[in-house]
């Protein structure tokens, strides 16, 4: 990389004396997007595959969500959660007509989204189950960072930070039904679980064991809900993983790409489960109008556009390519749907493949030691997929990741 100019120099300093640590991040400080690439204050051009953590799904920067800021911001930006407003009727009639549910609650972040759906889970148990707490979810998954999401989320890493967690979480491994159906008591009120697991390197649930947790959660009156903020809106290659499965839950979150990068989520939920009383849940900035705004217009356009099915297929397309490279290469166990795709290197490597990746003008996530995750904006088209390759397959070589040479 060049020499860092005066003004990324003073940046970079800036940064590091004011932001908390919270994470590791690149000698690097991005200024502008478009579309499929960042551009940082150097000038260097980012293919990007992470995108935003599969927030941006638009590309960077689109000109629906420009055109939706700017005149939103001319007409209202808050009116307070204690009033209705019109771009927050319209987005929940939009919501509630493409995904099945029949209300919708509206906070600001994945983690807020997850928190309702636990406080809604809770106040079923206590009016219908006879005060019943406890939710299960699985190991290896990823909710959110308030106390109350880390405490539901699987990640080994988690356990020991921020003691004592709330209580009232039971993790279970993914795709065993046996541990799950175990784990039920008359203290279960919901199962809580991604049908990928994003965070936790791509793993996806099985439909037979999806089917099973659905008739169990019948069977007992618990609730089902489906954590979709990395899943959701076209992200899979479905408008909703859900639809891969056949299987609707009680409650699904969503966050992420559903306003292209304009922090906003959103938990719906079937009539049957409309529980809350005034002041069980709210938030100050829940149904503002420009977040509204923002995802009406983010999700039209993904409707309009047909991105889910573009998902589809540029991630067979890539999944097609990555299984070609792998006849070469120490690239492995090739996994995902849509545009949340994974593969496994070998242990130790990933971190350094992204790092090298960057160098090379791509962005590549590391979720852990031996896993690259690539989840693209929802327009990533044939070409863009195969400088992606390029770019990879240049560095497997440089970094001495040919089959014979990992394995021999």
């Amino acid at each position: 990389m060049q020499s860092l100019n005066k003004t990324t120099d003073s940046l970079l300093s800036s940064a590091k004396q004011s932001l908390l640590y919270t994470a590791n991040r690149p000698d690097v400080v991005m200024t502008r997007g478009e579309g499929m690439y960042l551009w940082d204050t150097e000038g260097k051009s980012y293919l990007d595959f992470i995108g935003g953590w599969a927030v941006t799904s638009l590309g960077h920067s689109p000109s629906v969500l420009q055109e939706a800021l700017t005149y939103q911001s001319g007409q209202l930006v808050h009116a307070s959660p204690g009033f209705y407003n019109k771009p927050m009727i319209e987005f929940a009639d939009l919501l509630t007509e493409i995904s099945g549910f029949d209300k919708v609650f509206f906070a600001s972040s994945g983690a807020e989204a997850n928190e309702s759906a636990i406080k809604l889970a809770r106040k079923h148990g206590a009016l219908r189950l006879n005060g019943a707490y406890e939710i299960i979810t699985m190991t290896n998954s990823f909710h959110g960072r308030t106390l109350a999401t880390m405490s539901a989320t699987g990640k080994p890493s988690y356990q020991p930070l921020f003691e004592p967690k709330v209580p009232g979480f039971i993790h279970v491994p993914i795709n065993d039904f046996d541990a799950c159906f175990a784990a039920i008591s008359d203290r279960t009120c919901a199962i809580m679980l991604e049908l990928v697991q994003g965070e936790g390197g791509v793993h996806s649930v099985d439909a037979p064991y999806l089917r099973a947790l659905r008739k169990a959660c019948d069977v007992y009156n618990i609730m089902l809900i489906f954590d979709e903020v990395q899943t959701g809106l076209g992200r899979t290659g479905k408008l909703f993983a859900y639809e891969h499965y056949g299987v609707k839950p009680d409650v699904m979150t969503l966050a992420k790409g559903i306003a292209g990068g304009f922090p906003l989520s959103a938990m719906l939920t079937t009539a049957q489960y409309d529980l809350f009383e005034p002041g069980d849940q709210g938030g100050t900035y829940s149904a503002a109008p420009l977040g509204m705004a923002a995802g009406h217009a983010v999700v039209t356009e993904i409707l309009e556009r047909g991105l889910a099915g573009n998902a589809a297929n540029q991630g067979t397309l890539i999944q097609e390519k990555l299984t070609v490279l792998s006849k070469d290469y120490a690239v492995n166990q090739i996994r995902g749907k849509g545009l949340l795709l994974a593969f496994d290197v070998p242990v130790g490597s990933a971190p350094v493949l992204a790092a090298e990746c960057m160098k090379e003008g791509l962005l590549i996530n590391a979720p852990n030691a031996h896993t690259i995750r690539l989840m693209p904006p929802l327009i990533v088209t044939a070409e863009e997929v195969e400088k992606m390759i390029r770019i990879l397959t240049g560095v497997l070589e440089a970094y001495g990741l040919k089959n014979e040479a990992v394995y021999s």
